[in-house]
């Protein structure tokens, strides 16, 4: 009988008892073990959400009618409920019967508790002649360390190595799909086991640089794909769904270890996007390899010299136009914006939700981090907006110059006039335009301003304010609103 010795410490919870332990290999003898030597095909769909669906083909040897499968090499974190196994050669009088997954996996802990009850067989070896002695023993209990009774005793602690006459049923070194099934062909055919599981995810990464003169933009992206699941897909044909997908709710995953990550970059054709449902499927153009506890990044599309245009954008608050406010809080900021059109070469493909971080060289012909922002996804021929931070050399201030309520007994009711000035200053080089935004609540009237506005929508009035080279412009305006209830 083959026996594996698994020596010294079983647990943390077990290093006093630091035991030894020993057990036989094996497994019902009616399964057939099918493991990933037998896989033919791989194929992956990842969705945003911590979800895949996984397709592996395998070819088997079947025998007629009655037939019993431990299907190996899976992810750790497969729901189980949505395994499905189909038969593409024989169709056919292929029938499941029943399947179970095994997640309660071989460790001496484990093999300990399933002998609770039963005989092992404790192994010591004097320390000063190197004989070795057996006793045969009782597991009594497997909590916190093993309690043991043997002829005319009780013990607990270290009692030296423990052999076992076999492993359990159930005790599998490695998670196990067992499927009972009734086959009408017999000889080696193809079965496609697909399954729904957590520890695979990605995300979409972009990449973008200005140009000089700051009206133009290179603009690559990549995929991220993060495999933590417990196992790897070799040569698998990925696929790539983005959108929002409803899901029931599920109970919480149960935690696992945290495992280490490699970056790998794939060299990829740009990849090919189509409709599925109401989300978009990317397929990656050639079979690729996810290694256990990897992160690996594919090319998704890379354009050149995109027309960009950049907006100094100040913005307002409504909450001062209820009171009289000299001071109206902090300094406001104004905030540099980057847009452009998914449109042209290259472009016009609708482009995953994730985060674009923004590059420009220097004098010295080095590229810096500029900023990032987050886009949602983006349809083809959509717009795309950044912001990436806060103006250093455009500055703004502002205040409030008057302030009348007529009519109304509330802070909110009634008809009120508010005035209000704002001095733009910048430190460039050259002439430079804020857009001037404002959000103006309730029926509102423009009584008087120093430029005329624009109204972007009902509660919202803009101004295009240009500013001379190292110089500074003033904003005026007055506003009626009428609160009456």
């Amino acid at each position: 009988m083959l026996k594996i010795f698994v020596m010294g410490i079983v647990t943390a919870s077990l290093a006093m008892a630091s035991f030894g332990i020993v057990a036989a290999s094996g497994s019902a003898s009616d399964e057939k073990v099918i493991t990933a030597a037998e896989q033919k095909g791989m194929a992956v769909t990842i969705y945003n959400d911590d979800l895949a669906l996984v397709k592996d083909t395998r070819r088997v040897k079947l025998g007629l009618d009655f037939n019993k499968l431990a299907w190996r090499d899976i992810s750790g974190q497969i729901r189980p409920e949505t395994a499905q196994l189909r038969n593409l050669t024989h169709s056919a009088g292929f029938r499941l019967l029943e399947q179970n997954f095994d997640s309660d996996l071989l460790t001496p802990e484990k093999l300990l508790e399933k002998y609770v009850g039963k005989e092992v067989i404790a192994i010591r070896t004097n320390p000063v002649t190197g004989v070795e002695t057996r006793e045969t023993a009782i597991v009594l209990a497997a909590n916190n360390g093993a309690v043991l009774k043997f002829g005319d005793r009780i013990e607990a602690g270290n009692p030296g190595r423990l052999a076992f006459p076999g492993v359990p049923e159930g005790l599998r070194d490695k998670p196990t799909l067992v499927i009972s099934l009734i086959n009408a062909v017999q000889g080696e055919q193809n079965l496609e086991l697909s399954y729904l599981t957590s520890g695979l995810s990605w995300r979409a990464d972009y990449m973008a640089e200005l140009s000089d003169r700051e009206d133009r933009l290179d603009f690559n992206g990549w995929v991220t794909l993060i495999n933590q699941s417990g196992m790897a897909y070799p040569n698998a044909r990925l696929q790539l769904v983005a959108g929002d997908l409803n899901r029931a709710r599920q109970r919480p995953p149960m935690q696992r270890k945290v495992m280490g990550m490699m970056a790998e970059a794939a060299d990829a054709m740009q990849m090919k996007p189509e409709s599925l449902l109401d989300y978009h499927l990317y397929t990656v153009p050639r079979s690729t390899t996810l290694a256990e506890a990897q992160t690996k990044q594919v090319a998704l599309m890379s354009a050149n010299h995109i027309s960009v245009t950049k907006q100094f954008l100040l913005s307002g608050a409504d909450y001062y136009y209820f009171s009289q406010s000299a001071d109206l809080g902090q300094i406001p900021k104004v905030g540099v914006f980057l847009e452009f059109q998914n449109t042209g070469d290259n472009l016009g493909l609708p482009l995953p939700r994730g985060t674009v971080r923004v590059y420009k060289k220097d004098s010295q012909g080095n590229a810096q981090f500029v900023g990032e922002d987050q886009i949602d996804h983006t349809p083809g021929n959509g717009s795309i907006r950044l912001k990436l931070g806060e103006a250093f050399d455009v500055t703004a201030d502002k205040k409030q110059t008057d302030f009348k309520r007529s009519g109304g007994e509330g802070r909110h009711d009634g008809v009120v006039e508010a005035a209000f000035q704002i001095v733009l200053k910048s430190a460039k080089k050259e002439s430079v335009t804020v857009v001037v935004r404002e959000p103006v609540p309730g029926d509102w009237t423009m009584v008087s301003e120093s430029q005329p506005h624009i109204k972007r929508a009902s509660g919202i009035a803009e101004w295009e304010v240009s500013i001379p080279a190292n110089g500074k412009a003033t904003l005026t305006y007055r506003v009626r609103i009428n609160r009456q209830p």
